[in-house]
């Protein structure tokens, strides 16, 4: 058997496993962004006709599932694995949907990182013959994680400069061997950095550092730079986060071309809805590769592009109890053609 091991974190997929099918739903907010019109279906309020924000998060995730078993043309008893995850305690979002879906399940927790963390480990299962195909999941709701790690909606406190927005939404892929929307041929797993920060409000400061530390091993491994990208496209960095990593990656000499970095916490929501720093959540990165990074892919407008989603590894016990917040990126490179 070859091996697949690039460097020190990275691998090379000699399969090239493909994102068959794509879906994805939203709440109103992020309807009325940029790439609102090419989400699949976008939710008339936060509650999507449940009892509770917590019962929305969990319809919402299954109905990308779902919607993505139908682009697919497949049928739920045919896949054989899910890998998916969230932000809603103990990841139940995703565990409800696996329990409704009926498939073998692989819970997953990289917080905002989650959807490159499920296809990294679907590309892995895929490419090896594990399992095929696979589907890969990931949600959050802003309501939930805004009263799960900060304060409840009705406290009604002030938004610091620095806060992201969670986005309310899903997103979900069909990966296995074959022509699809876009092929995955490498991947660099990330490691957890911690810069010391302890404001839950400042993520992009906390996931800055990391993405650059994957970034650099990504082009170490792989001997590319960013030349050899159309695009490098971040998860939920936001404004501030963004900002950084610019930053961080001139300093270790390799300068992010002006207009190849793009990130999906800049690129969710309309600059009229006030989200301070930008959008964040599992949500975020799924919603925007599945409605707009694979469908450009997919049109030929960009042949190679480097996804890599970012997490905020915080919860509410390691919060209250003054630790500080870890952060993580992983990555994969999606390419089109066949």
């Amino acid at each position: 058997m070859p091996d697949s091991r690039l460097g020190h974190q990275s691998i090379a997929f000699p399969h090239s496993p493909a994102i068959l099918a794509a879906a994805c739903v939203s709440g109103p907010k992020e309807g009325r962004g940029p790439v609102g019109g090419q989400i699949d279906m976008v939710a008339e309020d936060a509650l999507y006709h449940q009892e509770s924000y917590e019962k929305a998060e969990h319809a919402l995730f299954l109905a990308a599932c779902n919607r993505c078993l139908e682009k697919a043309g497949m049928q739920k008893e045919n896949i054989r694995a899910m890998l998916g995850g969230d932000l809603l305690n103990q990841i139940m979002a995703s565990s409800l949907s696996a329990r409704d879906l009926a498939i073998p399940f692989l819970g997953l927790y990289g917080a905002c990182s989650t959807m490159a963390e499920s296809l990294l480990l679907g590309a892995v299962l895929a490419d090896g013959g594990y399992a095929d195909p696979v589907l890969c999941a990931a949600g959050s709701h802003y309501a939930t994680a805004e009263r799960q790690y900060r304060f409840p909606l009705e406290y009604g406190n002030q938004r610091t400069p620095a806060a992201q927005w969670t986005v309310t939404g899903a997103g979900a892929c069909m990966v296995g061997v074959g022509k699809g929307m876009a092929r995955i041929t490498h991947g660099t797993l990330g490691r957890v950095t911690d810069m010391g920060i302890k404001d839950a409000n400042n993520m992009g400061a906390v996931m800055a550092p990391a993405a650059a530390d994957t970034l650099l091993f990504h082009f170490q491994d792989t001997g590319r730079s960013p030349a050899d990208y159309d695009q490098i496209i971040t998860g939920d960095l936001g404004l501030v986060g963004s900002r950084l990593l610019c930053e961080l990656m001139t300093e270790k000499g390799i300068p992010l071309p002006e207009g190849k970095h793009m990130d999906c916490g800049l690129s969710i929501f309309d600059p009229k809805d006030d989200t301070h720093a930008g959008g964040s959540g599992c949500g975020c990165s799924a919603i925007l590769l599945c409605a707009h990074i694979l469908p450009k892919i997919m049109r030929g407008e960009w042949k190679r592009v480097l996804f890599m989603a970012t997490g905020a590894l915080l919860s509410t016990t390691t919060a209250q109890q003054g630790e500080t917040i870890p952060g993580v990126a992983h990555a994969l490179v999606l390419e089109g053609g066949k």
